[in-house]
């Protein structure tokens, strides 16, 4: 899986032709724990801001298949199973990135339920990577994380997927 830039992506050459107005940011994110329960994280490079693997779905991929590269392209593990248990959807989850683009989030997250391969700490969006107990997080952390985990532990408990 050969990593993309910014500008050759989807979403980079739909906001290069947009401009400055809000768009649709369809994308995954992954949950990913390991034999002790701790959940990865990743820190990533363009904010130091630790968060769980995610990033944008690309022309002729599925989501899921998204959420795999995403994992693999972050960490340099294998994503060999995934269940998708929550949707981000509506206005509450409409931000301003660092470099003033604004985004509505559709973002799909999922469990993944197998994995393997070694952990990288620095990838080329990563500055670390690593599994942490989640009494144990670190500062700067993503405001999504413990949502995602609290809305896996929904799903777990009820079957049933969350909807935002």
């Amino acid at each position: 899986m050969a990593s993309i830039s910014w500008a050759e992506s989807y979403l980079g050459q739909l906001r290069a032709l947009a401009g400055d107005r809000t768009l649709l940011f369809v994308g995954a994110r992954a949950i990913v724990f390991d034999d002790q329960g701790r959940v990865l994280l990743i820190r990533r490079r363009d904010n130091g801001i630790w968060a769980v693997p995610a990033g944008a779905m690309e022309l002729g991929e599925s989501i899921a298949d998204c959420a795999v590269r995403e994992v693999y392209e972050e960490t340099g593990l294998r994503a060999a199973e995934v269940t998708p248990f929550a949707f981000y959807t509506g206005p509450a989850y409409t931000f301003t990135n660092m470099y003033a683009d604004t985004y509505q989030l559709f973002v799909t997250a999922f469990r993944v339920d197998r994995w393997a391969g070694e952990l990288a700490r620095v990838t080329d969006e990563t500055i670390d990577a690593g599994f942490f107990h989640l009494d144990e997080m670190p500062q700067t952390l993503s405001r999504s994380v413990f949502e995602t985990v609290a809305d896996l532990a929904a799903f777990e408990r009820t079957g049933q997927m969350v909807l935002k």
